[in-house]
């Protein structure tokens, strides 16, 4: 699998996500992308409360520890590379987490409007 070149959606260098806990499509702590990764794991943001009960509920659990994945769950102040697709769904339905657009990979924008990306952001923009 060969990664797209790691740019984010302002157009400067991608940006780590986060290592702890370990994220992203290649679990290499940034949400690189590739033709590979038909979930689009390209969109970095800040956990909230509100945003894992919300996915929880439409059938994404992501606070639940699964050791058998070597997925730790995820609490309110992590950071993830989640599915651009999830993401936009979650902002349609008024519940999207804040976006880390430095740590936001380009690609996140063939799905998700960069207008919404922008509301979203968190940090320097």
């Amino acid at each position: 699998m060969e990664k797209d070149a790691a740019v984010n959606v302002m157009g400067g260098r991608l940006e780590p996500c986060s290592t702890n806990p370990m994220t992203g499509f290649f679990r290499d702590g940034h949400c690189n992308t590739c033709a590979e990764d038909q979930g689009s794991h390209t969109v970095c943001v800040e956990m909230t409360a509100e945003f894992l009960a919300w996915s929880k509920y439409v059938g994404n659990d992501l606070s639940t520890p699964r050791p058998e994945f070597r997925f730790p769950g995820l609490k309110p102040g992590d950071r993830w590379c989640l599915c651009a697709s999830r993401f936009l769904q979650a902002h349609d339905e008024g519940c999207a987490p804040k976006v880390h657009l430095s740590a936001t990979h380009r690609r996140a924008t063939e799905i998700v409007p960069q207008p919404v990306l922008m509301e979203t952001a968190v940090g320097p923009v």
